[in-house]
């Protein structure tokens, strides 16, 4: 995580967060939310955390939302980044949704996680709901579904 904050600083981002989610959500264990200022910087953002992951000889991942530039995800599956423009960052609030996440101490120790569970009412072997979906709208169907579970545990 903190390769991907360094790679984010040297182009500016702005509000830096590292959310830890290890014990919490079963598809990564942590964001980075960052800021930049518009499109461009958003853009640069991401490239400078791909350039400095493969540098590093890390796998880069997958990446949604770069065209449009106002909400990039980087899956890193360990990590998920976000890079936002400002305005979208107010709008969809990830800090407030995982709001009972700490912040990212890479001194604490994973806790362990149980085993994700299948609905009551799928099928045996059926896919989960969000297969095949990626991106913004499927990070913020995960993230819901994953507060629920939570809540429920």
């Amino acid at each position: 995580m903190s390769l991907v904050l360094e790679a984010a600083a040297d182009r500016k981002a702005e509000e830096p967060v590292a959310l830890d989610l290890r014990g919490l959500a079963s598809f990564t264990d942590g964001f980075v939310i960052v800021t930049g200022g518009q499109r461009r910087q958003t853009q640069a953002i991401c490239d400078s955390i791909i350039e400095r992951l493969e540098a590093e000889g890390e796998r880069t991942g997958h990446v949604e939302g770069y065209q449009r530039g106002e909400w990039i995800l980087l899956d890193l599956a360990d990590v998920v980044v976000h890079v936002f423009t400002p305005e979208t960052r107010r709008f969809y609030g990830i800090e407030r949704l995982w709001g009972d996440a700490p912040a990212f101490d890479p001194e604490r120790p994973a806790p362990r996680r149980r085993p994700a569970r299948e609905p009551a009412h799928a099928p045996a072997g059926a896919a989960p709901r969000s297969a095949g979906r990626t991106g913004p709208a499927a990070a913020r169907s995960a993230a819901k579904r994953a507060r629920k579970a939570t809540r429920k545990g």
